[in-house]
């Protein structure tokens, strides 16, 4: 298990299969936090500079095994978490964060790599405050897929692992793995389970709620570039004044 977050700072993530509605919900609620004059700030899977020649000149070449990803994955999330991620929940900012270490413990278990070994891998990440699972059915993340994008990714259709020959099957396959590691995980790690075949508005509603109920007396670092209600202090503090 994953220790607790000590700091200030508030960590919120989103889980989920290719095509949930996840990074919609986020990009939501990022915005209506900052809204609120709350610091935020966002990170997403697979976003270092540190590594990321690496992974694509990897990916061109077909060159990974499952544990070689996994190690890939993880040193991109170890780059970001030490530069970024942590300093800021020090600071009392409120991380979100599009995908977290349980995305390594889903697609690498699906991958066929020892669970064990890659919680372990993660062992130096936080346990989330607040950890979203937007769950949908496996037709519909497809869909959703398949009609945003004309062609899957070798390794994001999980050609890797020999499942089929056709793309599309191979897709399925894979991501229904994903669904089983994620489903396993819900207890084991406490993550709020969000059905993502609702209206994109009753989702944030949802989120929003278990958001409020985390930040219900937290204060942590102001935004600097929010907006201050001047001319209502000034008004409070002439009736102050003339009373």
């Amino acid at each position: 298990m994953l220790i607790p977050n000590p700091y200030k700072g508030k960590l919120i993530v989103v889980e989920g299969i290719d095509g949930s509605g996840k990074s919609t919900q986020i990009d939501l609620l990022y915005k209506w936090l900052l809204a609120q004059g709350k610091s935020v700030y966002f990170s997403e899977w697979n976003s270092s500079n540190l590594v990321k020649s690496t992974t694509r000149q990897g990916k061109k070449e077909k060159m990974f095994t499952p544990t070689t990803f996994s190690l890939l994955q993880a040193t991109d999330f170890a780059d970001r978490w030490e530069n970024h991620i942590l300093p800021m929940l020090k600071a009392g900012v409120i991380v979100l964060a599009d995908r977290y270490a349980f995305t390594g413990f889903a697609r690498d278990v699906a991958r066929g790599v020892d669970p064990a070994w890659v919680r372990n891998l993660y062992s130096f990440a936080l346990q989330p405050d607040l950890a979203f699972y937007f769950k949908v059915p496996l037709d519909v993340a497809v869909e959703r897929i398949l009609s945003a994008r004309t062609n899957l990714k070798y390794y994001e259709a999980g050609m890797d692992l020999g499942l089929s020959d056709n793309k599309v099957t191979s897709f399925r396959l894979f991501q229904q793995r994903i669904i089983n590691e994620y489903d396993k995980m819900v207890d084991e790690l406490g993550l709020v389970v969000v059905d993502g075949t609702m209206p994109v508005q009753k989702q944030q509603k949802v989120v929003r709620r278990e958001v409020n109920r985390i930040l219900e007396g937290w204060e942590g670092l102001p935004n600097p570039l929010a907006p201050r209600p001047a001319r209502r202090r000034a008004a409070a503090g002439k009736q102050n004044v003339e009373e």
